[in-house]
Formats: structure tokens, C-alpha cells, sequence
């Protein structure tokens, strides 16, 4: 009787289990995912993930002609790539467009030579597109934007083709979790929620107190 129970209890376990792995296939099938370069990915990882409806973000290289891109590669500039952010995001909760005016509110737009602290093309904000209909989306935001004369400066953050994206070292993910008064202490000295700020004033991006 008793292995009996524990045979069925066995089974249950396992019929659990396989309930909880397709419903979460079943949701993943639902997501889309957009990429975006905002200088640092720490940070911009940080501010994306208190968005709500994104569901996984994922520390990264893009861009450029290295294949399996290093961090210590991308950082001397030689490479093409930029760092950059996958964020995956469920579209019946947050649109595509609500994400590309998060990400122009996290950025300086107008500092197309890196970001805050960080200078050179790896560091330049740009924003990838995947498909057609992004880049009409980003395309539209971004001439709202120049047309709305919000930004004092021309902007210089381009709209680029989705390259092949290469997810980070795994120190590099979750940074601001894993090593919180360090990336505090660099966030705050890079300056770049006081120059978002100033960028933005009342529009900058406030959905998460960094």
C-alpha cells in the first residue's frame, strides 16, 4: 500500500510538473522581444526590469562583427558592438511603443559618443529593430520626438537592423542584484540619473527609484 501511495504521488508530481512546463511554453509563445542600447546594461537592465508586463531582460552584445564578443573586446571599441539589452516583454500587458519611450526617458538621446560616464561606441544608445513593424514604431516615436522640441540638442541615437545578439558573461547579469552597493555607487558617480534628469526634467523616466 505504501509504495503504492508513493508511486501516485510520484505520478502527480510529475503531471504537476508538465502542467507548470506548457503553461510556461504556452506563455513564452505569447512574448516578443525588443533590444535596445542604452549605454551601461547594468543600469538600463536595472530600470527595465521594474517595467511592468516585461517579463525577462538579458545583458548583452550587439552590432558588430565579432562572433562570441567578450566584454574586455566589446569595452576597447574595436569590435562593432554595443552593450545592449534583450528584454522580453508580454504585448497584452506593455506595448512596443510604451518600451521605446521608457528607453528614450532612461537615456540621454542626444549623446550619440556613449553615455553618461562611458564614452565610445560601445556605450552609444541606439535602438534594434526586428521586424518591420518596429521599425515603423520607432521610427514614428523617434519624429515625435524631434517634433515635440522636448530636447534642447539634435537627437543622435539611431535605428539600426536586429544584429545577432550575444547574452553577456553571467557576472554581467542581474549586476545591480548580485553586487548592489557597488553598482549604486557606480551608478550614482556615472551621473546618469542627475543628466537624465536634466535631459528630461519632468519626463525623465521614473519607474523605479535607483
Amino acid at each position: 500500500m505504501g509504495k503504492k501511495l508513493i508511486k501516485a504521488g510520484f505520478l502527480a508530481a510529475l503531471i504537476l510538473s508538465a502542467g507548470a512546463v506548457q503553461a510556461a511554453d504556452k506563455m513564452k509563445k505569447g512574448l516578443e522581444t525588443a533590444i535596445f542600447a542604452g549605454g551601461c546594461f547594468w543600469c538600463i537592465e536595472k530600470d527595465f526590469d521594474h517595467v511592468k508586463g516585461v517579463v525577462e531582460t538579458t545583458s548583452g552584445y550587439t552590432g558588430g562583427i565579432l562572433l562570441n564578443p567578450t566584454y574586455r573586446q566589446v569595452t576597447a571599441g574595436r569590435s562593432g558592438h554595443y552593450e545592449a539589452l534583450k528584454v522580453k516583454f508580454d504585448p497584452k500587458i506593455i506595448t512596443y511603443t510604451q518600451l521605446v519611450e521608457v528607453f528614450w526617458r532612461s537615456v540621454d538621446p542626444t549623446d550619440g559618443g556613449g553615455q553618461f560616464c562611458d564614452r565610445g561606441q560601445s556605450y552609444a544608445p541606439a535602438i534594434f529593430v526586428d521586424t518591420p513593424e518596429q521599425q515603423k514604431i520607432a521610427e514614428m516615436s523617434l519624429a515625435t520626438l524631434k517634433m515635440s522640441g522636448v530636447l534642447k540638442r539634435p537627437i543622435k541615437t539611431p535605428i539600426l537592423k536586429a544584429a545577432k545578439f550575444y547574452p553577456a558573461e553571467g557576472y554581467h547579469q542581474n549586476y545591480y542584484k548580485k553586487n548592489p552597493i557597488r553598482y549604486g555607487f557606480y551608478r550614482r558617480s556615472c551621473g546618469r540619473d542627475a543628466r537624465v534628469k536634466e535631459v528630461w526634467g519632468d519626463q525623465a523616466y521614473r519607474g523605479v527609484n535607483h
